[in-house]
């Protein structure tokens, strides 16, 4: 179960915050989608099915093979970038 504390806590663990109306909606969306939960829970034989990537069949759709073509060497790669190291392609830090 969610509660406002856990919101709290994981908003902070995300660098975010939010008035106490902004958790209150917050909440009152996680119950919704809790009372949801259980009733698809409670429909008979729900183990018995599948997953589903889409709510229906699509057949006229088909993906493409996953091919690789020619790839870049390290070299091609680094020469776009601004600052390398090691090899790598070094970034600001954007963690406190």
């Amino acid at each position: 179960m969610v509660t406002k504390e856990k919101l709290k806590d994981y908003a902070a663990k995300l660098m975010f915050d939010m008035d106490d109306e902004g958790y209150d909606r917050t909440l009152k969306e996680f119950e919704t989608i809790e009372k949801h939960m259980a009733l698809i829970g409670e429909i008979d034989n729900i183990s018995e099915i599948s997953p589903m990537t889409f709510p229906y069949e699509i057949y006229h759709a088909s993906l493409r093979e996953d091919k690789a073509l020619e790839c870049l060497t390290n070299e091609e790669v680094l020469s776009n970038a601004k600052d390398t190291k090691a090899n790598q392609v070094k970034v600001p830090k954007v963690v406190g």
